[in-house]
C-alpha cells in the first residue's frame, strides 16, 4: 500500500522547547509494509515515509501506535495521524482523496492488528527519485504513441494538452483532474462531451478545436464551468445550435465558434456581461439575436456568413388581440421582476420566460410579438471588427421585436425620419 502526496511530520514535543513547525510539507511516497524489529526480532507493520532529502525513509510503528486520525477535509486529500510513540503528527495533504482515504483504512487496520493477513503491504525499501520530485502541472501530448494507457494522468496537472490521439471521447481519467485549469484537447475525433467535466471546479479554458461535436450539452452550462470557465474553443466542429443556457456561462471572455454549422447565436448573448473576443466565422448565421447590441466587446470576427440584407417593413406579426391571459401573466412576471421558479410555475412557462424578448419600448414580450429585422454597424458593440464580408462591409442584421402594434409604428416612424433606403 503506497500513497504519494505532500507530508510534514511535526513533533508534538517543539513546543515545550519554545519552537514551531516550519508549517511546509514535502513532496513524499509512504509506504505501509512489515519489517524486522530489532528490539524483538518479530516482523512488525511500519509505516515509512520517503522524501527527496531522505529516499532511504524514516518508519514508524503502526500496531497499537496510532493515537487519533484528523480525517475532517479528507475529501480535500488532507489528513493527519497522530501517533504516540514518538509524539508525532503525520499531517497529510495534496493527496488524490479516494487514495488518501484506502490508505487510512489500511492504516486502520494496522493499528488494531487484526486482519493484517488480507491488507495490500508493500516493500518497505527506498524510493526512486522521479517518485517524489515536484508534482507536475503542465502536460502536453500530441502523438497518440505518447498516450498513457495503463498509468494514470498526474494527480497535480493544472494544463494539460492532448491533441492528435484520434480520441473519440473524453478519457475520464482526465475528469479526476481537480486541479486542471487548462484542458487542451484539440484535434480529435470527440462527438461528445461528458457532463462530467463540469465537475472539474477550477477549469477556466476549455479548448476543442477541430472535433467532430455536434451538441454541446446543457447540464455543461449549468454546472460548477458558470463560475470558472474563461476562455471557450469550439471552432472547427459540427455545431448547429447551442442550448438555451448557454449564457449562463457568464465568465467567459473569449469565444471562439468558427468553422461550424450555426444557423443562430444564443438569444441572451448579452447575458455573457465579461465577453471581449467573439469569433463567429463561416457559420450559416442570417441574422443576430436583438441582445446582441448590448455587447461591448474589443475583438469580433463573423466573416463568411450568409447575412441578409435586412428591410424593417419586412416583418412577421404574432400578435392576437386580446392578448392571452398566460402572455399578460408572463409579461407582468418579467416587467415587475417577480420571482419564478419551477417550485411555483410549470418548468414549460420557465422556459418560456427564459426566452422572453425585450421590445424597444423596455417592455417584454414572450410568444406574442412583431419580429423584424434592422441593421447594425458592427462597431457599435465592438472596439476591433474583422470585415463581414468580402465588400468591406461592417454591417450585420440585427433581429428587433415589438410588443405591440403601436410600438412597431413608432419604429417605422423613426426609420422614415431617418431617410429609409
Amino acid at each position: 500500500m503506497k500513497l504519494q502526496c505532500d507530508v510534514e511530520v511535526v513533533s508534538r514535543m517543539l513546543p515545550t522547547y519554545g519552537m514551531k513547525n516550519r508549517g511546509k510539507g514535502a513532496r513524499a511516497v509512504l509506504s505501509i509494509g512489515r519489517h524486522v524489529d530489532k528490539t524483538t526480532q518479530h516482523h512488525n507493520i511500519y509505516l515509512m515515509i520517503c522524501t527527496a532529502k531522505d529516499r532511504t525513509g524514516s518508519k514508524y510503528k503502526l500496531k497499537e501506535n496510532i493515537e487519533t486520525f484528523f480525517t475532517r477535509f479528507v475529501e480535500e486529500g488532507k489528513a493527519t495521524v497522530r501517533l504516540k510513540e514518538p509524539a508525532v503528527d503525520i499531517c497529510l495533504s495534496k493527496a488524490d482523496a479516494n487514495s488518501l482515504k484506502n490508505f487510512l483504512s489500511a492504516a486502520r487496520l494496522a493499528h488494531r492488528g487484526n486482519d493484517t493477513d488480507s491488507l495490500p503491504l508493500s516493500t518497505l525499501t527506498p524510493v526512486r527519485a522521479r517518485d517524489v520530485e515536484k508534482p507536475k502541472k503542465k502536460l502536453t501530448i500530441v502523438s497518440k504513441k505518447d498516450y498513457p494507457l495503463t498509468s494514470n494522468f498526474p494527480y497535480s496537472l493544472e494544463q494539460l494538452q492532448v491533441s492528435y490521439c484520434k480520441l473519440s471521447r473524453v478519457d475520464m481519467r482526465m475528469l479526476s483532474l481537480k486541479a486542471l485549469r487548462r484542458l487542451d484537447l484539440s484535434n480529435n475525433n470527440i462527438k461528445k462531451l461528458p457532463d462530467t467535466i463540469g465537475d472539474l471546479g477550477c477549469l477556466a479554458e476549455l479548448i476543442l478545436h477541430n472535433n467532430h461535436l455536434e451538441t454541446f450539452s446543457e447540464a455543461l452550462c449549468l454546472s460548477s464551468l458558470q463560475r470558472t470557465l474563461q476562455h471557450l474553443d469550439l471552432s472547427q466542429n459540427r455545431l448547429q445550435a447551442l442550448p438555451p443556457h448557454f449564457c449562463q456561462l457568464r465568465e467567459l471572455i473569449n469565444l471562439k465558434m468558427d468553422n461550424n454549422g450555426l444557423v443562430w447565436l444564443p438569444f441572451r448573448i448579452s447575458h455573457l456581461s465579461k465577453l471581449r473576443f467573439l469569433s463567429a466565422a463561416h457559420n450559416q448565421l442570417s441574422l443576430l439575436p436583438g441582445d446582441f447590441r448590448k455587447l461591448t466587446l474589443e475583438n469580433l470576427d463573423l466573416f463568411g456568413n450568409p447575412f441578409a440584407h435586412p428591410n424593417p417593413l419586412d416583418h412577421t406579426i404574432q400578435l392576437t388581440f386580446p392578448l392571452t391571459l398566460q402572455e399578460m401573466a408572463a409579461r407582468a412576471v418579467a416587467n415587475l421582476r417577480i420571482p419564478y421558479g419551477p417550485h411555483l410555475i410549470p418548468a414549460h412557462l420557465c422556459q418560456d420566460l427564459e426566452l422572453a424578448k425585450t421590445c424597444d419600448c423596455g417592455c417584454t414580450c414572450v410568444n406574442y410579438y412583431i419580429k423584424t429585422a434592422v441593421s447594425m454597424n458592427l462597431h457599435l458593440v465592438s472596439h476591433t471588427v474583422v470585415l463581414v464580408d468580402d465588400m468591406g462591409g461592417t454591417d450585420a442584421p440585427v433581429q428587433r421585436h415589438f410588443c405591440s402594434l403601436s410600438c412597431y409604428s413608432e419604429f417605422l416612424d423613426q426609420c422614415l425620419q431617418r431617410g429609409l433606403r
